[in-house]
């Protein structure tokens, strides 16, 4: 039983890091500063990182969340790209601000939010909630406070798929309505604070799913699993499992940050979910191990609490809008992000 119970422990870590595919290392700090003679949140710059070569539509892009799973792939593209990159945190003492000098951002990535992997009590749903809202609020102050000769003109902000609700049978778009539950709550606020932007700043709002990736997300947890011949499905396994591989989202933000059409609300989830069933057992024939040690309900219910839901339910969605724009998936079907991850 202690054997299970640690198994639970450590499917559910795996399920948490999935359905959290955001940052928690840039909570910003509250005291205000001045910047060009406004008050606005304090906001620091712990690096400017200069590309080795010019390019004629060179970006300065100011990353918030940028040590996290996706904001290192993110910014080891956007060096690749030869982008100026602004890594945001509040952790260097004399760092500049976000806009220093006359030299603005010409787009910001907003990634940060504090992990859900943890058993929620009244006060963790609180922050888990305030984190995202009051980085996503911080964010835009300082955007709409800015002078328009140094306003970025788009500004990328993550969300979460969670937006929908969960369910077994319903098939969600972008057109799709808000949920009832908590996570949907929270996504419905996150997305409202950035919505406050200046409307002269060009918002992409990514709804992301579960981020495949061999150096973290839902991959480095489960694959240990999978490895001592421990792994297997949460639940049912017949719970939707909306999934795209990093490099897919990676690519969809630099396309956002730099293509106008790409605006509003935008699925960051691969064209074909699968059910978490056969996730794990397409995980497991990659590894050569049987996905054969399902986590039963009780298990994860004892080790979160109300937070399993996450977990033992899921959503289908689908990136209709990123598919009518024409967004060149590279990994569209799960066995083939599966191989490339672990080849």
């Amino acid at each position: 039983m202690e054997t299970r119970g640690a198994i639970a422990a450590a499917a559910a870590a795996a399920a948490f890091t999935w359905s959290n595919s955001i940052s928690s290392a840039h909570h910003l700090s509250q005291q205000p500063f001045s910047v060009y003679g406004c008050r606005t949140p304090k906001i620091r710059c712990l690096y400017d990182s200069a590309p080795s070569q010019k390019r004629a539509d060179q970006m300065i892009v100011s990353v918030t969340g940028a040590t996290g799973f996706i904001g290192k792939r993110l910014v080891q593209r956007l060096h690749a790209d030869s982008h100026y990159v602004r890594v945001l945190t509040r952790s260097k003492s004399n760092a500049q601000a976000i806009f220093p000098g006359k030299k603005g951002s010409t787009a910001v990535v907003n990634l940060a939010g504090m992990p859900i992997s943890t058993r929620w009590s009244p006060e963790i749903k609180k922050e888990i909630k305030q984190s995202r809202i009051r980085v996503t609020s911080k964010v835009v102050d300082l955007i709409n406070d800015s002078t328009s000769d140094v306003r970025p003109e788009v500004l990328i902000s993550a969300t979460a798929v969670g937006f929908y609700g969960t369910s077994e049978t319903q098939v969600f778009d972008e057109k799709s309505p808000s949920g009832n539950d908590y996570l949907a709550e929270v996504c419905r606020e996150w997305e409202g604070n950035a919505l406050k932007v200046q409307k002269d700043v060009r918002l992409a709002l990514i709804r992301i799913g579960v981020v495949l990736g061999k150096d973290g997300g839902a991959l480095a947890k489960m694959i240990p699993l999978f490895m001592m011949f421990a792994g297997g499905p949460l639940g049912s396994g017949r719970q939707w499992f909306s999934w795209i591989h990093v490099d897919d989202l990676v690519n969809l933000i630099c396309e956002a940050l730099s293509n106008p059409s790409y605006k509003g609300v935008i699925n960051g989830t691969a064209p074909n979910p699968v059910r978490l069933g056969e996730m794990c057992e397409q995980l497991g024939s990659v590894l050569g191990r049987p996905s054969w040690l399902p986590v039963p309900d009780i298990a994860l219910k004892a080790v979160l609490g109300e937070g399993a839901s996450v977990v033992l339910e899921g959503q289908k969605v689908l990136p209709a809008r990123a598919e009518e724009l024409g967004f060149p998936f590279k990994y569209r079907y799960v066995k083939d992000a599966l191989k490339a991850i672990m080849t």
